[in-house]
């Protein structure tokens, strides 16, 4: 399964539109309009602007325009990042998905997370992606991936969500990934669940919960050892890891 799963899930019958979320009710609907990471008054995007100066300071000696490869992003991203000066950045987004790209110094690239050494990465300075990773499905693909970054001999950044983190992040449910796998179906048949509206059918539910793998600290130095691991925390808890590739 590979790694626009995330994005196709997104833009399909199984989610919930975030850009629709004016016009829900409800407490589910409210959290889901706090955490829309498409609005940049919401508590996402304030963690996204703030993980963000870990990347801005990975990439503060490199002569500009700095040229990074995207895995798995759109250009909606770094406008929201407010980085889309030709002066500072050339962006390449890799996708096997068709993006969007309006701006001259982005360029769309059709290519898969896991073959990254099939694309010309010779040409970037840095290797950028944010909560994709966990999109992969299994272990395997994101080992894949990983080799496929750490081959590449470049710096990067990939950030990912703590598979310890009390509360999931695609399911908006506390402690939903230790629930066992059966409950997670039952569970996805039978409430709208986060960015998943309810599924009809098992196989459908299913596809959704096996699309997701949380990785946790050791796994991530595991599929990276020879990076720095930064925890990006929220009240005393560990959210979020970034792997970062300084050299």
């Amino acid at each position: 399964m590979l790694f626009i799963l995330k994005l196709q899930f997104k833009s399909s019958q199984f989610c919930v539109n975030p850009f629709k979320l004016q016009n829900e009710t409800g407490d589910m609907s409210n959290l889901r309009k706090k955490l829309n990471p498409h609005d940049p008054h919401s508590l996402s995007d304030k963690f996204r602007k703030k993980r963000f100066r870990y990347f801005l300071e990975l990439i503060k000696d490199i002569s500009l325009p700095v040229k990074i490869l995207d895995v798995g992003g759109t250009q909606s991203f770094w406008e929201q990042m407010n980085f889309t000066s030709p002066d500072e950045v050339s962006i390449t987004i890799l996708n096997n998905e068709t993006v969007n790209v309006t701006l001259p110094n982005f360029k769309f690239v059709k290519g898969n997370a896991t073959d990254l050494y099939k694309s010309d990465n010779s040409e970037f300075d840095v290797i950028f992606s944010n909560s994709v990773i966990e999109h992969l499905g299994s272990f395997r693909n994101q080992k894949k991936m990983a080799e496929a970054i750490i081959r590449s001999g470049k710096k990067y950044f990939v950030q990912t969500p703590n598979y310890y983190f009390p509360f999931e992040p695609h399911f908006l449910f506390p402690f939903f990934q230790f629930l066992p796998y059966k409950i997670k179906v039952f569970l996805l048949m039978n409430l709208n669940l986060g960015w998943y509206r309810k599924q009809e059918n098992k196989t459908d539910a299913e596809t959704i919960i096996n699309s997701i793998n949380l990785l946790t600290r050791k796994q991530l130095k595991e599929l990276f050892p020879s990076s720095k691991i930064i925890k990006e925390k929220i009240l005393l808890l560990t959210k979020s890891h970034i792997v970062i590739k300084l050299h």
